[in-house]
């Protein structure tokens, strides 16, 4: 390992951060000046463009010969922006979590989780499971859209921040330079044409930087996509949700990262597997582990999110404790330690049982207490409304 490839490793991760930003902001203002709604930016633009990095890393990984790369980036990001991005951001003030996400999006993500796992089962993922996993997310997204307009119509703002992504850093120069309408469609363009540019860049000097550090240190691509190009991608959804945490807007961060581990299963891996020429092989150690843990991450979301309709810090510190036991595993794993065996059996037969059981206990207080309350109120109504000997005869009807 050279210090050029961890110089080409992190102008690689800012590459994608900044290419990322560029994409969204142009994007969004594109579909803006063109006359699209903000409901219709925020689902499908803004969201796909967040994605961005998870893809243009995949995509590249996939034919340059990395497939445990394409894949480990999609799983670790995943697992990443749960436990990770969501954990920390919950630690600096907890997290709302709307009952739409609970009923709907959180199980969704559950759904991709589990069939990503089973459509890899067989070694890979081939061109008939891109085109299955895009349909679905198409079918995803026109179901939320659908939802989304009903919701608007009742006069509920669905919140899709795309306002905010427009009007951030929006200073005397971005000002002057959208003073029309020509003007704002170019710089649009252009700042679309870089995101791009940028990201196809950073996408290949994180790749070629990855594969030579994994070699150097004598692991495989899976575990170097799992750990830093995951933590890398999911940088602007960590950055986005503490920003959007730290201004109250805590309503905001889960949504987003739900929204995006489907989109990373259903867009990267989907695409990726439609793109990629002999489709992505799938290692033996990320569909033995790695992808069921994703589905156990996305598992653990459910619950946590029924105590209070929130994630609250203790619960924050969980997860990120979580996300760093599961980084010290993959790190031992690799190094094949004599520390894995003791680690492992703490983990297996202490730790993940604890917590699950408090997890477990937690919400079924927290669903006992919601019925106690719906149980009250249900009888102060009845308390309330008047006997039928009291309430008086009803109104004869006259027939004319």
């Amino acid at each position: 390992m050279t210090v050029s490839s961890l110089i080409l490793l992190i102008s690689g991760l800012v590459l994608l951060v900044m290419g990322g930003e560029a994409l969204v902001r142009g994007a969004a203002s594109l579909g803006k000046t063109i006359g699209m709604s903000s409901l219709i930016i925020g689902l499908t633009v803004v969201a796909f463009a967040t994605s961005a990095p998870e893809l243009a890393v995949s995509v590249g990984a996939a034919f340059t010969g990395s497939p445990g790369l394409a894949v480990g980036n999609v799983v670790g990001s995943n697992i990443a922006n749960i436990l990770f991005v969501m954990g920390l951001t919950a630690i600096f003030g907890a997290l709302l979590v709307k009952v739409q996400l609970i009923k709907a999006d959180i199980p969704i993500m559950i759904g991709f989780s589990v069939l990503a796992l089973a459509l890899a089962a067989d070694g890979g993922f081939s061109l008939l499971d891109g085109i299955i996993l895009f349909g679905l997310l198409l079918a995803y997204l026109v179901g939320t859209i659908w939802f989304a307009r009903r919701q608007t119509r009742r006069g509920i703002d669905p919140q899709l921040a795309v306002e905010e992504v427009l009007s951030e850093g929006a200073g005397r120069l971005t000002a002057k330079l959208r003073a029309t309408k020509l003007r704002s469609t170019t710089v649009d363009l252009a700042l679309v044409g870089l995101g791009v540019a940028m990201l196809v860049l950073g996408a290949q000097f994180l790749v070629s930087s990855a594969t030579s550090i994994a070699s150097a240190l004598g692991v495989s691509d899976l575990i170097i996509g799992l750990t830093i190009v995951a933590i890398g991608t999911s940088l602007p959804e960590l950055a986005t949700s503490v920003i959007a945490a730290v201004r109250g807007e805590r309503d905001m961060a889960v949504g987003n990262l739900v929204g995006s581990n489907i989109f990373n299963i259903g867009a990267v891996i989907g695409l990726t597997s439609m793109i990629a020429p002999d489709g992505v092989a799938v290692e033996t150690a990320a569909i033995n582990f790695d992808l069921p843990v994703m589905i156990a991450v996305a598992l653990v979301l459910l619950p946590l999110a029924f105590t209070g309709q929130a994630i609250v810090r203790w619960e924050g510190f969980l997860m990120t404790a979580m996300y760093v036991a599961y980084v010290i595993y993959l790190v031992l794993a690799a190094a094949e330690h004599q520390v894995l065996r003791p680690f492992s059996a703490a983990m297996l037969g202490f730790v993940l049982p604890i917590t699950a059981l408090w997890i477990a206990a937690v919400a079924g207080y927290e669903l006992g207490r919601r019925r106690a309350k719906k149980t009250q109120r249900e009888t102060r109504n009845d308390d309330a409304a008047p006997p039928p000997e009291l309430a008086g005869p009803a109104p004869e009807t006259r027939v004319t």
